[in-house]
């Protein structure tokens, strides 16, 4: 059996490969990746019972097998983390990308993205958990496995400065505040959810609707010093979307891979 602890892993090794052109091989990967696929869900439901100190018997117990027959889908616990890792992202961003590109008024579109991200808190608190603090059980996980959260944290902040950079363009204002601007969203709202995960002291509504209007007064306030005015419930002209490849760890949100694009959606 595997070390259940060490593990020097950089991505989860659950990613469907092309067909070998054997058709017994490839009905076993696809049998063996379906299968990963079900250890995963008992795991998020393992968390839902056991919080984030979840260990390997519990997603067995889960999932109705024997540890040893977790083990031959699963390298360790870093591997099961990584693959817990890519559901919760897939989570998030089903939820957050729709929001993020709504086509509707300022306001209402900080709100609805906002709103995507604290539900899946919300709905998750303990996969998010897990991830944040990156250890499995009792055990940490070594430094070189994936940061799920951190790569999550930057794959937003890339989608924001496409976003960002193409309204100020739109607007004839300096783009270079993008990116800066791009991460100081993201970690104001990311800490927030920290915050609002452990106390839970106003309800999700509220703590969304505080953060709309933060975010808002930012827009609001710089648009105002270069003598522009948005009205905050009306939709923008141009609709400006992005999209990514979160596949693509270097891609960048300028160019046409994970950048901008129009209201259809092509590249620009």
């Amino acid at each position: 059996m595997p070390d259940p602890v060490k593990s020097s892993k950089k991505k989860s090794s659950d990613k469907a490969t092309p067909g070998s052109g054997d058709a017994r091989k490839d009905r076993w990967r696809k049998h063996r990746i379906a299968r990963r696929a079900e250890f995963v869900d008992a795991a998020l439901a393992a968390l839902e019972e056991q919080g984030p100190d979840l260990g390997m018997e519990h997603v067995a117990a889960a999932a109705g097998v024997t540890k040893p027959v977790l083990y031959r889908h699963f390298e360790d616990k870093a591997d099961l983390y990584l693959a817990l890792g890519d559901r919760g992202t897939e989570i998030l961003f089903e939820r957050l990308m729709p929001a993020i590109n709504a086509e509707l008024a300022p306001v209402p579109r900080i709100r609805m993205a906002l709103d995507a991200f604290f539900t899946v808190l919300e709905e998750h608190p303990n996969l998010y958990r897990l991830l944040a603090r990156r250890r499995f059980a009792d055990r940490p996980l070594d430094s070189d496995v994936t940061d799920v959260v951190a790569e999550d944290k930057a794959l937003i902040a890339n989608a924001l400065t496409a976003l960002l950079g193409d309204y100020l363009r739109m607007f004839s204002v300096d783009s270079g505040a993008a990116e800066p601007w791009a991460h100081g969203v993201v970690g104001l709202v990311h800490n927030t959810g920290e915050w609002w995960l452990a106390k839970r002291s106003m309800s999700r509504d509220a703590v969304v609707e505080y953060l709309t209007q933060i975010i808002w007064a930012a827009i609001d306030g710089l648009a105002r010093q270069h003598g522009i005015e948005i009205d905050p419930d009306r939709p923008v002209d141009t609709n400006k979307v992005v999209q990514f490849n979160r596949d693509d760890d270097t891609a960048d949100p300028a160019d046409g891979t994970a950048g901008p694009t129009d209201e259809a959606g092509a590249a620009r």
